[in-house]
């Protein structure tokens, strides 16, 4: 966008330097999208971890009588080829209701690095969490858990939409994720937001500097109407 950024990696930069989680879910309560973030359940590995970048979305399944061929030919079904197909700048973002096994680990983490991915964010368990910790890659999950995906179940699908929680997950919205949650900013709105998140953010810094100096509560919100 002509004066604020020109491409992902000029967003990304301004969301990276300037923007977080609450101010970005802020701004889309008021502008109706009011059922953006993950559960809260979903945390980051490390609490400095923080990741931006486009979702691309999976489904991981149990293994069951519906889906029993393909992990009979393909032992974590299509988790191999899902990690090889990720672009520069995405989020390997996978739902997976009512699994019971590690959904991210160290060599995911070392392909995912190598193709320049941004982060993984799994409605589930991730493990190798010192080799994962060791790379620095934004891990957010439900926590540690070593049980394996193979022989139990795997990815079915990859770049479709998906639901973790009550959001619904395009290819392409983008995700922005920290210690304090991780929220999704659907693909057709994300000028209009990160607009009005950088609007806000800059004038919460005018607030802060005003509060420091000993401006009332009251006074900054009826002159900045922020809060």
């Amino acid at each position: 966008m002509a004066g604020l950024w020109r491409s992902d990696e000029d967003l990304f930069h301004l969301i990276s330097r300037e923007l977080f989680s609450a101010v970005v879910g802020d701004v889309m309560d008021e502008i109706g999208l009011t059922a953006q973030f993950l559960p809260p359940s979903v945390r980051p590995l490390d609490a400095g971890m923080r990741v931006v970048g486009r979702a691309m979305p999976l489904v991981a399944e149990r293994i069951s009588e519906a889906n029993a061929d393909l992990f009979e030919e393909r032992p974590f079904g299509l988790m191999l080829e899902a990690l090889d197909d990720l672009k520069a700048g995405e989020v390997y973002v996978c739902a997976a209701p009512d699994t019971d096994f590690a959904l991210w680990g160290e060599l995911m983490t070392i392909r995912a690095r190598a193709l320049g991915a941004a982060g993984a964010v799994v409605e589930g368990y991730y493990r190798d969490s010192e080799g994962v910790l060791s790379q620095q890659f934004p891990t957010f999950g439900l926590g540690p858990y070593a049980q394996d995906m193979r022989a139990r179940g795997g990815i079915a699908k990859f770049r479709t939409t998906v639901r973790i929680g009550q959001v619904r997950i395009q290819p392409g919205d983008i995700v922005v994720g920290d210690r304090d949650g991780v929220c999704v900013v659907p693909i057709g709105d994300e000028v209009e937001v990160f607009r009005m998140a950088l609007e806000k953010v800059r004038g919460e810094q005018r607030v802060r500097s005003e509060m420091v100096g000993g401006m009332s509560a009251s006074e900054a919100f009826a002159r900045y109407g922020i809060m």
